[in-house]
């Protein structure tokens, strides 16, 4: 990964690796409320592999992420475009790790009416 110039502070910037630490926090905070949020709703056996397929799924697309950034820091691209495609990354990384885990919520609720 090679560093890029960033051309308001004038030092280098390794934008894969800042992706690869955001990345690192949205899974884990992304676990943590998948295992929280099936916790309080009393999740069946059914749900805790869900909560396992869900951490999976998102570790691969967040890998995906990864590679992009990888491959982006290795391109000679501008150091403005670079940070503009790094902001708008981050908003769907974020946005999908602390909104899909309370997507459990109205599963919950449909087990408990249908299996109740």
């Amino acid at each position: 990964m090679f560093p890029t110039k960033s051309v308001e502070n004038d030092r280098m910037v390794d934008y894969a690796r800042k992706m690869s630490s955001h990345v690192a926090a949205a899974l884990v905070l992304f676990a943590v409320l998948q295992i929280a949020v099936v916790a309080k709703t009393g999740g069946s056996l059914l749900m805790h592999f869900g909560i396992f397929l869900a951490i999976g799924g998102f570790s691969i697309a967040a890998r995906g992420l990864e590679r992009r950034w990888s491959y982006l820091g290795r391109q000679n691209i501008g150091a403005d475009r670079l940070k503009a495609q790094f902001q708008a990354d981050l908003l769907p990384l974020w946005s999908a790790s602390l909104v899909a885990p309370f997507l459990w919520i109205p599963v919950a609720v449909a087990g408990r009416l249908l299996f109740s």
